[in-house]
């Protein structure tokens, strides 16, 4: 049985993904608005399962955890430039968490911390843009630069 409680948790799962969802979409992002929005709703719903069985929260939590960990490894991308997609993958798990917060229940907890990583997304971006260039033309010489001679 679906409880009122259950399907505001799903509701704000789907507007708290969104939000972190809609910034990586207006970024260009791969993970935009429709995949951080499925992660945030699958998360509570799994939450949700968990409470419901009545058996141990914590390894649904677990389980939750690593299949997200799965798919943030898939949006990191490693090439000659350094590495791409670590705010993408840190945002799939951010989102994964508030997902599993509306699930529980914790709504305050899941709406700060949307705020507080959407904020992040958005003010630290325009504060890593000029940053981002000095960083790029003085970029440390890695292990596998090297390696490549031989």
């Amino acid at each position: 049985m679906v409880w009122p409680s259950d399907i505001i948790s799903i509701i704000l799962a789907v507007a708290f993904g969104a939000a972190i969802g809609m910034e990586r979409e207006i970024s260009g992002k791969a993970a935009g608005l429709r995949t951080n929005v499925l992660i945030c709703i699958g998360a509570a719903i799994f939450t949700i399962i968990s409470k419901k069985m009545g058996g141990e929260p914590a390894r649904i939590a677990a389980g939750v955890v690593a299949g997200v960990g799965f798919l943030g490894a898939g949006a990191v991308i490693q090439d000659r430039g350094g590495v791409r997609g670590l705010t993408t993958a840190a945002s799939i798990w951010l989102v994964s968490s508030i997902g599993m917060a509306c699930g529980a229940g914790f709504y305050s907890l899941a709406a700060t911390s949307t705020l507080i990583g959407v904020l992040i997304l958005i003010g630290l971006g325009q504060i890593e843009r000029p940053l981002g260039r000095y960083g790029r033309k003085h970029k440390p010489k890695s292990f596998f630069d090297d390696q490549d001679k031989n």
